[in-house]
């Protein structure tokens, strides 16, 4: 009897139905879709994770418009102070110069998993190595430099950052060993670490792609890796290293006593040298010889001329100028010139402070390459302490007087955009200038869209000609603001005046110039001097460089090189909008694009024809129904780019 009631008692239970099944199945559903959107929601937003980030600063006065209100993107167009923008989504931070102070929390910036470049150089940030650096894997770009960071940074600090490229830590207070994960970078360019604390060895950075290196000024020491050994040797100063492109380490230590009276010799020597060399130094400014770029390795000739050339005499070789002193007068008005060239002789004066110091014995003595002969005068390319800079000399730039000059060289020193190349110093003689520049490797947009070409350096996509059109409507329209006395705040703007950056940012050079040329040589080669209203009229107007910005335009749609460049004066013959007008004249409109756009010139063609459209508008010959700059940046910021833009900058 137990037995039946037990099986009696099993048969009684419901067995599982077909609808009992679905009701579980439903809830099931019901319970992970919640935690779905849960974990959606849960991810904070781009304007939250900068608000979060922002308040972990004790001073963030400038990012006043970093507020909740207004998103920090709209498609490429930031709305906050400092931030980069990509198809609305934050791609860069660059707060720099801005006196952001306090020991800033980096962790909410892992949720930017867009972010190429995060700069803080130049505020006064502190505290240890932002560990969660390593989990910004897309990270491209990292500027720390010139704060207050400080302590060790870990082993693998840079362990799977396979995208960066670029590491600034100069001028902070970090110690202990440099990371060897550094060594794993594969596509590293360029690392600063000169400044700082480090002590030990140099890691064995044997990747390719690595052009500049700077680990001066630290506590390292022992034989540089071989692999370094072709980097300058001012790279490694102020450090106990040897070997490589020092001088080769010793085999054998010598005894305490040995190194003692070593010391006391070279101090001896250095006491006699320093005498001798105070002594040379005075003769050798009253005697004021030409001084040369680059003297003594071949590359350049001498850019820096006597202040007096009816004393000067010129040698075959080179074209270097130096002194004759046998044909010099001794009258009273040449010895008068002669102090005041000794005065003016020897400084060389910086407009900003976020760059690292030199003197003009440094330029003078740099390795110099000339880079070419523009409108005014040569380039040269010279490499001080590590870094490359651009010299340009300028023969005919008389306008202003001397005050007025340094006036205005400051006041373009104060000039500070991202579509700016920005002027880091400058000489002033009577007969010459120099300006000073950072050096730009990529080159200039002329040499992008007429060099050679081949599969490993194809053309410019659209995608990046219309980020580079966009690029230069802002640098002009910052200028417009930024210096709004000048008639034509660039004044020179043309293709080969167009820098590009490693991720193909447009940087404007040798603008602001035309108040201080001299006119009948600006005449015949600035750009604005080209205009059709000065071939007509005999001025430039506001809307001058809105024509010269239209030939760029078209030269970048239709790939042809412009001989509005050439001519002395506008012709109307062989100006490029013409050509343009004609070929749509001619209803061959398809045939005016590049052919090295490809595919484009069908699956962009409505934002390539709206592009030709602004670009013969601001061609326009009849300056008073030409675009103001103001219409010409609406128009092209109302153009939306490529969807696949990101393929050709995701290297930033």
């Amino acid at each position: 009897m137990p037995t039946g009631v037990r099986v009696a008692g099993l048969m009684r239970a419901p067995a599982p139905t077909i609808s009992a099944a679905l009701f579980i199945f439903f809830h099931l559903f019901l319970l992970l879709s919640s935690c779905m959107v849960l974990s959606v929601h849960a991810a904070p937003s781009d304007a939250e994770t900068l608000l979060q980030f922002k308040r972990s600063l004790t001073s963030a006065t400038a990012l006043h418009n970093w507020v909740p209100s207004v998103p920090p993107c709209e498609n490429h167009k930031s709305n906050w102070a400092g931030v980069l923008c990509l198809h609305g989504h934050v791609r860069g931070l660059r707060l720099e110069n801005m006196g952001l102070k306090g020991d800033v929390d980096v962790d909410p910036l892992v949720s930017l998993t867009r972010l190429r470049t995060l700069s803080f150089m130049n505020n006064t940030l502190v505290g240890p190595w932002p560990s969660v650096i390593s989990k910004l894997w897309s990270l491209r770009s990292l500027y720390l430099s010139y704060n207050h960071f400080s302590g060790e940074i870990p082993d693998d600090a840079f362990t799977g950052m396979k995208f960066l490229k670029k590491v600034f830590l100069t001028n902070n207070e970090f110690n202990g060993q440099i990371p060897s994960s550094l060594a794993s970078l594969s596509r590293l360019m360029e690392l600063r670490l000169d400044g700082n604390k480090f002590k030990g060895h140099v890691p064995d950075l044997r990747m390719d792609t690595l052009k500049r290196l700077n680990v001066s000024n630290n506590v390292l020491e022992g034989p540089i890796p071989k692999s370094l050994s072709h980097m300058d040797p001012s790279c490694f100063s102020g450090n106990s290293m040897c070997g490589g492109p020092l001088p080769a380490c010793e085999k054998s230590k010598l005894s305490s006593a040995g190194l003692l009276r070593i010391a006391i010799i070279l101090l001896i020597l250095g006491i006699i040298l320093a005498m001798i060399s105070s002594i040379c130094i005075i003769l050798n400014l009253r005697k004021q010889p030409a001084l040369q770029l680059g003297k003594g390795n071949g590359k350049s000739p001498g850019i820096i001329e006597e202040e007096n050339n009816k004393y000067v005499g010129k040698q075959a070789a080179g074209d270097v100028y130096r002194s004759t002193d046998s044909s010099v007068s001794t009258s009273s008005v040449a010895q008068t010139t002669s102090r005041r060239a000794g005065a003016d002789q020897g400084k060389l004066l910086f407009v900003r402070d976020d760059r690292e110091r030199f003197d003009l014995q440094d330029l003078l003595r740099a390795s110099a390459e000339i880079l070419g002969s523009g409108s005014f005068g040569s380039s040269y390319k010279a490499t001080i302490l590590c870094n490359a800079v651009v010299v340009k000399r300028y023969k005919q730039m008389n306008n202003v007087g001397r005050e007025e000059f340094h006036e205005y060289m400051r006041r373009l020193g104060r000039l500070t955009h991202q579509n700016l190349l920005p002027l880091v110093a400058y000489y002033y003689r009577k007969e010459e200038k120099l300006l000073i520049s950072d050096f730009v490797d990529n080159g200039s947009l002329a040499s992008h869209l007429h060099g050679n070409h081949n599969d490993e350096e194809t053309g410019l996509e659209w995608a990046t000609r219309l980020k580079i059109i966009k690029g230069i409507a802002r640098g002009l329209s910052y200028l417009y603001t930024s210096l709004p006395s000048i008639v034509a705040p660039h004044g020179h703007l043309k293709s080969s005046n167009v820098l590009l950056d490693d991720s193909f940012e447009p940087l404007l050079t040798d603008y602001g110039l035309l108040p201080v040329a001299n006119i009948e040589h600006g005449q015949t080669l600035m750009m604005a001097y080209k205009s059709p209203e000065y071939a007509h009229l005999g001025r430039i107007t506001k809307k001058t460089d809105v024509w010269s910005f239209g030939i760029v335009i078209l030269e970048m749609l239709t790939g042809r090189f412009p001989e509005n460049y050439l001519t002395r004066n506008h012709d109307t013959k062989s100006d490029l909008a013409t050509w343009v007008n004609n070929m749509i004249k001619e209803k061959k409109t398809a045939l005016v694009f590049d052919a090295e756009l490809g595919r484009a010139r069908e699956s962009n063609k409505g934002e390539m024809l709206k592009m030709l459209k602004i670009g013969l508008s601001c061609c326009e010959e009849d300056w008073e129904r030409r675009l103001d700059l103001n219409e010409v940046v609406t128009k092209i910021e109302e153009l939306n780019d490529d969807e696949d833009l990101s393929d050709g900058i995701g290297d930033i």
